[in-house]
């Protein structure tokens, strides 16, 4: 019988001493065992995790992108790429399945957060009979840190206030230094260290993806130094290149004039690149472009040289993720580990993200919230130098996305086809790895990454963590085909489904059925019974470019029922395209933080994102507080803010003066003063909203009140009906992130005076706030 390997039962249990003892320490006869530290075993390799974020399989130079990606090129060349490597065609889905080992459905994770339901695949809750990866290692003696992007956090849990079970410094890191939801701001992020918000520095050259580099050079070399015998496993998911698209200008400036002949072009020169490189076989079929995405050559001329500069801004973006990462691994090279660093590179969590529209978005925030209008050509000339910088909230179009998914059909979301689902990864380890250079094109998947660092690092699949009895982990280990370029696969079935876009692999053949567009969010799918089906057989076609559904109607019988065991197997039905039940907590069946129509506030409260806050939008609402001013009344900053340059409202005092500002998608504003200064002392003053109705994003007439006298008033021409910001949040005292009011006379809007309380109270309304669910989805959709 083979030896069981260390860590098949965590914690391991502590062990009682039961030698002699004597009343003098001095007259042991022998010395007591001494204390052990815990180490896993020795062959165990530090582990770098590296995650990028919706970059698809033809974007990055090492898999024949036009993008410059030196770093995954010298660590390619050094180890080995995989061309058929699978993520789950989205966010937080491929990230739980990743870090558990586990189909995304199995750990409740079976879309993003924002969208759970008490369905066992949907709940967004990891179940604690699936232990996630870094736990394992923490128990077995491993340092382990994140930095970058979570999203896993179940939304009613992503508050100050947790619980906290969920967020990565209690999902087995020890040092977690990020952000917790689906994007944020690369110049003004919402920082999270541990479990404690923070706040980026004042600096205006500052930008996120150079933070987290730094701070996981800084956790590597203090790790070694301390604990060299320890190894450490780094999980870095910076959440580049995911929009907003923020990346200096002087890396734009790189890509000048490198895309003005279009998509449909570029993407039959990244087909023409991959297939010289090997990561496509030379008679693989460059799949056609869909009839839904427009050609380069039917654009309207006028716009061609903005939809250009989208894409020389994405691929900067790209290759400035590439680089800082390529520091951390410089770092690690630097203490003389490199070698004996087993590196895994995941070029993308999916593939890259439609999500922009078909036209791009200067504010995503405006095509959600119904103000895409006002990004009109003569809009995007006046402003086409800002994309990239921290004015713009700026996403590629559609046409990009499907060009950086070459040479697949569609893009991230769509977890029928290979553009939604195939990703590059790089595996580096040359202590262990024989082969430089080359490429392996056995099947796998991201459930695979967990099972492979635990056998390389020596360490069970433990079947008991806590004292819960395990869910065993699904994926295969990779090590089989490090040396054997030749080794029969052992991934030989995979389930597929987002949002009811579903598909299945099985030994070479995949059936799959598109059942929603990604770009194309309002108005109902068809019935589940009404999709229909492809078939491919890849060991001929690797694109997936000829449909033999037709030809092999048995064969695709076959698969479809296999889809249907495995969907059942793993929590996957009941197939849930809805809409409104989905993205209505109340509907969907899901917590809430706040309830009811008052949410009283105190000062040191800020950055409480939306899924924490009261929804003021398409309503009625008072903004409240009790102030002390000095004697002489000069005061000046921020009572209340919610949201940032996307989009918001302000409450606050300049000059001495009550004022209110609403900020619409940073694209229309209107601010109301008070006629006279607040005055020295104490005061109640407020701010009320009268929401004129009949419909969403409406306008509205905003009253200001010193100790309920009026003061002054003015009109709101239009506002949010969907969200501010995914990433900014509610403030008292100042106004964290990218400002919402731009005229701020005190740092951040930091408010000179002292605030006693604030409050929100919500409006009596006729209930015009209810919000088309099919519109609320497409904004969320926007933004995972």
């Amino acid at each position: 019988m083979a030896e069981e390997l260390p860590g098949s039962v965590l914690p391991v249990p502590d062990q009682v001493y039961r030698g002699p003892i004597v009343m003098d320490a001095r007259k042991l006869d022998e010395p007591l065992p001494p204390l052990e530290v815990k180490r896993p075993p020795k062959k165990a390799p530090n582990v770098l995790l590296v995650l990028l974020d919706d970059v698809g399989f033809g974007a990055s130079s090492a898999f024949g992108g036009p993008a410059s990606t030196p770093t995954a090129e010298r660590l390619a060349g050094a180890g080995l790429k995989y061309s058929r490597f699978h993520t789950t065609a989205i966010c937080s889905p491929t990230r739980a399945a990743m870090l558990s080992g586990r189909n995304h459905h199995q750990v409740g994770m079976g879309q993003i957060t924002e969208t759970a339901t008490p369905s066992p695949g949907y709940r967004s809750t990891r179940p604690n009979s699936c232990v996630p990866l870094p736990e394992i290692l923490r128990q077995s003696g491993y340092n382990t840190a994140q930095f970058g992007k979570c999203h896993e956090v179940p939304v009613w849990e992503s508050g100050p206030t947790g619980p906290f079970d969920h967020w990565p410094a209690f999902s087995g890191f020890e040092k977690f230094y990020g952000f917790i939801g689906g994007e944020t701001n690369q110049y003004t992020p919402a920082l999270v260290d541990g479990v404690s918000l923070i706040e980026p520095p004042d600096d205006p050259d500052y930008h996120l993806m150079p933070d987290l580099a730094d701070k996981a050079i800084e956790y590597i070399n203090q790790q070694k130094a301390l604990t060299p015998d320890k190894p450490f496993f780094v999980y870095f998911a910076p959440g580049a290149t995911h929009a907003p698209h923020h990346v200096p200008q002087d890396w734009i400036a790189k890509y000048r004039g490198k895309f003005d002949q279009g998509w449909d072009a570029v993407r039959e020169e990244t087909f023409a690149r991959q297939q010289a490189l090997g990561v496509v076989p030379a008679d693989a079929v460059l799949t056609p472009r869909p009839a839904e995405i427009p050609a380069w050559d039917d654009m309207p001329a006028e716009r061609k040289g903005f939809l250009a500069h989208q894409m020389e801004v994405y691929a900067a973006f790209l290759e400035y993720a590439d680089h800082h990462t390529g520091r951390v691994v410089d770092a690690i090279e630097g203490l003389g580990i490199l070698d004996d660093t087993l590196v895994l590179y995941i070029i993308g969590d999916n593939g890259a993200s439609a999500e922009g529209g078909l036209e791009g978005a200067y504010m995503l925030s405006a095509a959600a919230n119904g103000g895409a209008e006002y990004e009109t050509a003569e809009f995007w000339a006046e402003h086409v130098d800002k994309i990239g910088g921290p004015e713009a909230y700026n996403h590629y179009a559609v046409g990009w996305a499907h060009a950086m998914c070459t040479p697949y059909q569609w893009t991230k979301q769509v977890a029928s086809h290979y553009g939604g689902t195939r990703n590059g990864t790089i595996v580096h380890w040359p202590a262990k790895i024989a082969a430089r250079g080359e490429v392996r094109h056995q099947w796998h998947h991201v459930i695979d990454v967990a099972p492979t660092i635990l056998e390389l690092a020596g360490l069970a699949q433990p079947h008991t963590v806590n004292g819960v009895t395990q869910v065993p982990m699904h994926g295969v280990s990779m090590a089989y085909s490090f040396d054997a370029p030749d080794a029969e696969e052992r991934h030989l079935t995979q389930y597929f489904e987002i949002m009811g876009n579903r598909g299945i692999y099985h030994k070479g053949w995949t059936a799959q059925t598109r059942h929603r567009t990604p770009w194309i969010l309002v108005g109902q799918p068809p019935d589940f019974s009404q999709d229909v089906w492809e078939l491919y057989d890849t060991t001929t076609d690797w694109t997936q470019s000829r449909d033999l559904a037709k030809e092999n109607p048995a064969k695709l019988a076959e698969l479809q029922q296999l889809f249907l065991i495995e969907a059942t197997r793993y929590n996957v039905l009941p197939l849930d395209d809805r809409a409104a039940e989905r993205m209505n907590p109340e509907f969907a069946g899901r917590p809430t933080l706040v309830q009811g129509d008052t949410l009283r506030l105190y000062p040191g409260m800020v950055r409480l994102n939306e899924n924490v806050a009261i929804n003021v939008k398409n309503r009625s609402f008072s903004a409240t507080a009790e102030v002390l001013l000095p004697d002489d009344g000069a005061a000046e900053g921020v009572l209340l803010a919610q949201g940032g340059r996307t989009g918001g409202w302000a409450f606050f005092v300049e000059d001495g003066r009550l004022a209110f500002h609403y900020n619409y998608c940073g694209l229309l504003r209107a601010t109301v003063v008070s006629s006279s200064p607040v005055g020295g002392g104490v005061h109640q003053v407020r701010a009320e909203f009268a929401y004129d109705g009949g419909g969403i994003g409406k306008g509205g007439v905003v009253t200001l009140y010193v100790d309920g006298q009026a003061v002054g008033d003015g009109r709101v021409e239009r506002t949010h009906p969907m969200y501010f910001s995914f990433d900014e949040g509610l403030d008292v005292g100042l106004d964290t992130g990218m400002p919402v009011y731009e005229g701020y006379r005190t740092p951040r809007g930091e408010f000179s005076g002292t605030i006693h309380w604030a409050q929100i109270d919500l409006g009596d309304d006729d209930h015009g706030h209810l919000i088309d669910p099919e519109d609320q989805l497409a904004a969320a959709m926007r933004h995972q």
